[in-house]
């Protein structure tokens, strides 16, 4: 018998190729076993993050410091009975908001309305006109209509008389000042556009160039220094009412200002003087604390400030003018020393929430006078106590360099000023509100990048002073100026009303609003 060796060789590749096969079905096997675990594995990371996120809603408490190695027992005693700081009070379970109504919100009722009716004339269907009233669609739709300027005309007839032979010519309509271009509403709508809506006149002016009205540069800032020269009376009105009253606030921020034959813009700087219902800004070319002292050498009361060495001159040795403090600022120097002593920052910093937390308390519950006096004593003196015990107890524990051991000996050199509050229920516990009024100066600042001038910078601070004080009170600036440019301008005469008739406190009280 012959064998074939093909015959051989083709058992061979039978062989191989069901070894080859088998192998593959191990494979297989074992990489459906894989996807198998891996998917329970991403099955059990689901399940993990769900619990990471659970966890970071609930912020970790920081662990108690502990005591450095190197104190002696004095040192150690103190720094084991240093007050902790207060617990959270317990917070009652907040009841269920009621619900929204869902769907449309019906637009304002106070908007002037542009009504249309429609009838049809013939039938859709059979184009029969015998109709009947059956039903009404009413449809509400928010409309605009670009605003627009225009012209006033005023033709003043000339006259003789009769009798005398004399020539008459009525008076005009009320103008902001004589052979004025503009009109009071013009004028105010140029004044809200640039200080409270805060767009720089050259790009009002391309605006206007949109509308077919040409105007120069130099025309635009003549009419803004007009609108100052009106107010300034106004202004400086408001300033004998903050230098007559009982406290006030100030803080500064820089502003830069073109001054002739400089190369680089000056650094100026522009100062608010505030109350809560009455703000005055001022230009000052430098930060002089000689400067501020002689503008408030007629006050009498108390002065909320930063803790700023140019302010020493104005509290001096009188006793005229009370120092008040800024907390908030006590307040991030703790939070930024956290990033070199987080356990004991905290500590500090529970201390100052706690009394931020008793005034906000009191801030929801409307409190004024003799009962936000008391609430303030009541809740705050404790807190203030166990704040000064703490720090007494941990400033030996810390180096002189030390973040928080620098916040330490700030309040412990400005703690009268800083507690003021407590005991004067008419003073903010922070200096919060006069920062906040800068944030409009930075944004048209942003936007303007320098005053072209010094004057045109004491220009600009009488005009955000007024927007500001409009602001503060609620009020409509630009009404508030259409109203008063006519009885301050040409018709100042036939008004003859005295300067505390027309601030904007006054317009607010004749108007309601």
């Amino acid at each position: 018998m012959t064998i074939d060796p093909r015959d051989i060789e083709n058992a061979t590749l039978r062989a191989q190729l069901a070894a080859a096969l088998s192998e593959l079905a191990s494979l297989r096997a074992s990489f459906d076993a894989l996807v198998e675990q891996g998917a329970r594995a991403n099955e059990r990371l689901a399940e993990l993050t769900a619990v990471l996120l659970r966890r970071q809603r609930q912020p970790p408490k920081p662990p108690a410091p502990p005591a450095p190695a190197d104190l002696d027992d004095t040192q150690r005693a103190a720094y084991d009975a240093r007050p902790k700081p207060p617990a959270p009070t317990p917070r009652e379970p907040k009841t269920p908001k009621p619900r929204k109504p869902t769907g449309r919100q019906a637009l304002p009722g106070h908007l002037p309305v542009d009504e249309h009716v429609f009838r049809p004339e013939a039938c859709a269907h059979c184009g029969g006109t015998a109709l009947d009233l059956a039903d009404e669609v009413v449809e509400e739709k928010l409309d605009f209509i670009q605003a627009y300027h225009r012209r006033r005309v005023v033709r003043r007839k000339t006259c003789r008389c009769r009798a005398c032979g004399e020539r008459t010519t009525p008076r005009s309509l009320p103008a902001p000042y004589e052979r004025a271009k503009v009109t009071s509403a013009w004028l105010a709508w140029l004044v809200h556009m640039k200080f409270s809506m805060l767009v720089p006149l050259d790009r009002l002016r391309r605006d206007l160039a949109t509308q077919g009205i040409p105007m120069a540069m130099s025309t635009l800032v003549g009419f803004i220094e007009r609108a100052a020269d009106l107010l300034g009376m106004i202004d400086g009105y408001h300033w004998r009412q903050l230098l007559a009253g009982k406290w006030m606030a100030t803080d500064a921020t820089g502003l830069k200002v073109l001054v002739p034959k400089m190369k680089t813009a000056h650094n100026g700087y522009l100062e608010v003087y505030r109350r809560a219902d009455l703000v005055v800004m001022q230009y000052e070319p430098t930060k002089d604390g000689a400067t501020v002292a002689s503008k408030l050498a007629s006050f009498k009361g108390t002065l909320v400030a930063d803790a700023e060495h140019r302010y020493n001159g104005v509290y001096g040795n009188s006793g005229k003018i009370l120092e008040a403090g800024c907390n908030a600022h006590g307040r991030r120097k703790l939070r930024d020393a956290e990033a070199v002593q987080p356990a004991l920052a905290a500590e500090g910093g529970a201390f100052i929430s706690a009394i931020y937390q008793i005034e906000n308390s009191a801030r929801a519950e409307g409190l004024e006078g003799d009962a936000l006096r008391k609430w303030r004593q009541g809740g705050m003196k404790p807190i203030m106590q166990d704040l000064r015990a703490w720090m007494e107890a941990t400033k030996p524990t810390l180096l002189p360099s030390d973040p928080l051991a620098a916040t330490i000996r700030y309040y412990e050199n400005h703690w009268d000023a800083l507690f003021r509050f407590v005991d004067d229920p008419r003073l903010p516990i922070d200096n919060s509100a006069s920062e906040r009024e800068f944030q409009n100066v930075a944004k048209l600042r942003l936007n303007m990048l320098f005053a072209g001038g010094t004057e045109g910078a004491h220009r600009a601070a009488v005009l955000l002073g007024i927007a500001a004080t409009c602001r503060a009170i609620g009020l409509n600036l630009q009404a508030y100026l259409t109203w008063v440019f006519d009885r301050v301008g040409t018709f100042k005469d036939v008004y003859a009303m005295p300067i505390e008739a027309l601030t904007p406190a006054a317009f607010k009280a004749l108007n309601g609003t």
